[in-house]
């Protein structure tokens, strides 16, 4: 559901803040899940177009995840005030793992623009690898905050199977290079 929508919906009354809540949380790690995804996808599918537009919009798509967890954070501290939620979050294992997943997206979605990739050069990719950790932590986050964590798990066990077989294509690419 795009953002205009659920947020207009949610100000006015036709969804409640824990529906907002799921829905921005949730699409926020699918975009950002989609965003991981695409490296092993493209492994598997080399020539395919569909792999080939991924590659093209991962930045967009990257962004458009941190998107969804800015109103999601932000509807969290509208209800429970800043200081209240900030403050009782830093004892609480499923709230800081999403604080710290967003504190961890901000350097990336400031610098997922072609002038921050031409000024950091190569410090860009080694800056952007901070995703996987961020993306740990937002599925820990997920896993611990949510009333039924089965989706969460699901979603989690996709991308790490995902990620496994980015592994393992890495690995025979340079068994075979160095033969």
């Amino acid at each position: 559901m795009p953002l205009t929508v659920v947020t207009a919906q949610y100000i006015a009354g036709y969804i409640y803040y824990g529906e907002y809540l799921h829905v921005t949380g949730e699409l926020s790690a699918r975009l950002l899940m989609l965003t991981l995804a695409v490296t092993p996808l493209r492994l598997a599918w080399p020539k395919s177009g569909w792999t080939q537009w991924l590659l093209r919009n991962r930045r967009y798509i990257g962004v458009a995840s941190f998107v969804y967890a800015v109103p999601h954070l932000v509807a969290y501290l509208a209800k429970v005030g800043f200081m209240k939620g900030f403050g009782e979050d830093l004892l609480e294992p499923g709230m800081w793992t999403g604080w710290l997943a967003l504190l961890l997206f901000v350097p990336l979605a400031i610098t997922s623009n072609t002038i921050a990739v031409r000024r950091l050069g190569k410090n860009w990719r080694t800056l952007h690898k901070l995703v996987y950790v961020a993306a740990i932590f937002t599925f820990l986050h997920w896993l611990l905050v949510a009333y039924d964590p089965l989706p969460a798990l699901i979603h989690a066990g996709i991308l790490v199977l995902l990620m496994a077989y980015r592994l393992y294509k890495l690995v025979l690419s340079r068994r075979f290079t160095t033969i």
